[in-house]
């Protein structure tokens, strides 16, 4: 061999040997993956969307749409039952089908497109079917979000080479929670903002706008993750274990209708073991064990979203002010959840659990009892709070059918006196006129207790002190459960429509109506709101005494370009606004209180925010712990398709209940819910009363099993599949770090499913 040749022979060596020891390096100290930034990122962006448009959902349908409260909360807890049915079909599709990568790109692109027809349904167009647009909408989101859900953490996990970077995949679910959380606080709090003080086409506040948003975020995380195509390591779908679970119980009924005659066995189970194998049947039979205790769990979610609907509903009957003016939005209750629960989790795990221990409660079963309690007495505070809110409720419209109001407004400058059987304190009509009574200038007279069993008129006659002006007759009309309204003005006695049977809840937004008496040549006129970007309402004669929804605060009536009244509003308050007079002589108001505006204070719902976001704590992070630490390995993808599972069995329970209207009164259902956890938390009790938890024989079994498969692969030189059974080991003992920081947050961390570890060491060995 010539010298030159065995000059390169050796430098190919050489290199060769380089190159192997830096693909050993590489293998031993792997990069850490700049792929999940993308991820993260995409996962920000996609939570800021979905409890952005979830917070103000619920308003959006009443005030926009003109479902009643009822409606709306069905509508609402559908829409969240869809959006945790949907995960089974997305995991199934990501693991038997597309994988991970497409199933994500895919369904998300099903989620813009729902993100944006809600916030184009929102815009005020001609002719579109707003509530057929805005169900389209939601429908592709529930698809789309529920679809992602399961998919998402674990692809995430699928970028890390495992054992070698355990600790970076630790990290990356800090980094994966912290953005969950961000992006749903974020968005609570800046939502409701968008919704209430931007005001666009015409309107009070700015529903499209508060929905565009969180739409364009949903649109820039589908265009981050597709950014990173090319950094991905994707893993081919792996199969699912919910089909291994299913096919063991269908061949298990097969076995037992073949077989339970001649060869019975001690479990239904059993009959499974020749076709699926003695482990299948095995792990099946600990998975039934565990999803029997997860029987009564629908419940406490049925408690857990009402803080969306029923509890945002009661959020409107409140009065938001608090200290130096600032004013709470109802939606913006929402975000106190997930601030609370970041503040409990270290409180939790180094003071309350500690304490617990010291009086004996340290097992999980008992920590989730704990839990269930503590969502009944929140239920029981919100029927507290709801039953003062239901002594306060303004009398606005007649409370039976066979009771009327009757209110005369006053718009001349001078006091009236008058009488008529409509004016009698008992409000029986007699037919017989009694005592005389009298109503100032610019004032207001009522008379809410009148028993009209049938339609009647009745005449009116109304006497000046004064002699700048002239007597008035008329007729007053009646009819039973319906509120009637007149207007002393220009010597006449002037009918109009209260309106009131048209105010969905008097107690949200304030409402003015104007009752002008100036020469009809005069105006133009314009109701300015306290809104600075708002031009005004004008008012005619077409909508002069009409009832208009303002914002809070001062504003002011101008006639001719001149002010000449000016008002102050309150949160839920009605108002009645007189203005008498002429541009010569100048303008004479009053501001009339028909419905006091709400008196008590939002805050008064911290109370049962805080216990119920304890009852989350001790529930569904204790759950998970539970539910992870005794099934087998194999089973965690399972158990967390049951966990979502149950969220969505538990509003289908508030729908249920909200539609068969089992109590007359709000109060009333959310006793009926504190009460059905009670129930609830016995049947749970009697469930756990024989579980016997997962003992450390088992794990001593696993162990040795593991240590004889270790002697084996020594000898055949597999070092780094033992590396990778070790790493197996650790998991399989019980050491699974975050669980905590990933279901305690159920409606943020665990609605992904936080438990790409198993697939991550499948997929490596």
């Amino acid at each position: 061999m010539k010298p030159v040749d065995v000059e390169a022979n050796a430098k190919f060596k050489e290199m060769t040997t380089n190159e192997k020891q830096e693909e050993k390096q590489k293998t031993e100290n792997p990069e850490y993956p700049r792929s999940v930034a993308f991820i993260i990122s995409n996962e920000f962006c996609e939570r800021f969307n979905y409890y952005g448009m979830r917070a103000i959902l619920v308003l959006y349908l009443t005030h926009k749409l003109g479902y009643n409260e009822e409606t709306s909360t069905v509508l609402f807890h559908i829409f969240t039952m869809l959006v945790y049915i949907f995960p089974l079909l997305g995991a199934l599709i990501a693991d038997g089908w597309l994988g991970k990568y497409k199933t994500i790109l895919y369904l998300s692109v099903v989620y813009s497109l729902g993100a944006l027809i809600v916030a184009i349904g929102a815009v005020p167009l001609n002719a579109m079917p707003v509530k057929l647009v805005t169900i389209v909408g939601l429908l592709f989101i529930a698809v789309g979000t529920g679809g992602i859900k399961p998919c998402v953490a674990a692809f995430g996990g699928d970028q890390f080479q495992l054992p070698e970077q355990s600790l970076e995949l630790a990290k990356f679910f800090s980094l994966f929670y912290f953005a969950i959380n961000a992006g749903s606080m974020i968005s609570t709090t800046v939502t409701p903002i968008l919704r209430a003080d931007v005001h666009c086409f015409g309107d009070n506040d700015c529903y499209s706008l508060a929905f565009g948003v969180p739409a364009v975020l949903m649109v820039c995380s589908m265009l981050i993750f597709v950014a990173g195509r090319g950094r991905y390591r994707m893993q081919p779908p792996a199969g699912n274990m919910i089909f291994g679970v299913s096919q063991c119980i269908t061949n298990a009924y097969k076995g037992w209708r073949q077989n339970r005659r001649e060869k019975p066995m001690p479990h239904f189970l059993d009959y499974a073991t020749p076709v699926v194998g003695q482990q299948m049947v095995d792990e099946t039979k600990c998975l039934t064990k565990i999803l029997l205790l997860y029987l009564p769990f629908p419940v406490f979610w049925a408690l857990s979203d009402q803080q969306g609907s029923r509890w945002t509903f009661q959020a409107t009957h409140m009065n938001g002010n608090i200290w130096g003016g600032y004013e709470i939005k109802p939606d913006q209750m929402q975000v106190i959840n997930p601030l609370l629960i970041l503040a409990f989790i270290p409180l939790f795990d180094y003071v309350i659990y500690p304490l617990l221990a010291r009086i004996g409660v340290r097992r999980p079963l008992q920590k989730l009892t704990i839990g269930l309690l503590l969502a009944s007495l929140g239920f029981f505070l919100s029927a507290v709070v709801e039953m003062r809110l239901e002594q306060l409720e303004p009398t606005a419209l007649p409370d039976t059918p066979r009771m009327a109001h009757l209110r005369l407004y006053n718009g001349m400058p001078c006091r009236y006196d008058f009488s008529g059987e409509f004016t009698g304190e008992s409000g029986k009509l007699t037919g017989k006129s009694v005592r005389r009574q009298s109503i100032e200038p610019l004032g207001m007279w009522s008379n809410l207790t009148l028993h009209v069993p049938h339609f009647k008129e009745y005449e009116f006659k109304a006497q000046s002190q004064s002699s700048k002006c002239g007597n008035i007759a008329g007729t007053i009309r009646l009819q039973p459960g319906k509120s009637v309204s007149y207007f002393l003005a220009r010597d006449a006695l002037l009918e109009f429509p209260d309106g009131l049977d048209s105010v969905q809840n008097v107690n949200s937004a304030p409402l003015i109506r104007t009752l002008v008496n100036t020469p009809l040549d005069e105006g133009p006129m314009l109701l300015k709101t306290p809104a600075p970007g708002l031009p005004g309402i004008p008012l005619d004669s077409a909508n002069l005494s009409a009832i208009h929804q303002v914002p809070l605060g001062f504003g002011e009536l101008n006639i001719n370009g001149k002010r000449a009244a000016s008002f102050e509003t309150r949160n839920g308050g009605l108002y009645s606004l007189l203005v008498q007079g002429n541009a010569q002589d100048g303008y004479k108001y009053n501001m009339l209180e028909v419905v006091a505006p709400t008196s008590l204070s939002i805050l008064w719902q911290l109370p049962q925010i805080v216990i119920m976001t304890a009852a989350e704590i001790m529930f569904s992070v204790t759950g998970l712990e539970f539910s992870f630490t005794q099934a087998p390995i194999s089973m965690k993808a399972v158990l967390q398709a049951c966990w979502l599972l149950s969220v969505a069995v538990g509003n289908m329970i508030v729908v249920v209940i909200a539609e068969l209207k089992f109590v007359g009164s709000q109060s009333a259902e959310f006793a009926l819910f504190a009460a059905l956890m009670l129930i609830n938390l016995l049947i749970f009790l009697l469930l756990a009363r024989n579980y016997k938890y997962t003992n450390a024989t088992t794990t001593e079994q696993q162990q040795q099993q593991q240590q004889m498969e270790e002697e084996f692969l020594k000898e055949v030189g597999l070092q780094n599949i033992i590396d990778k059974m070790e790493w197996k080991k650790r998991e399989s003992g019980g050491e699974i770090d975050g669980i905590d920081g990933e279901g305690s947050y159920r409606n943020a961390a665990f609605d992904h499913g936080l438990d790409p570890l198993d697939a991550q060491a499948s997929n490596s060995s």
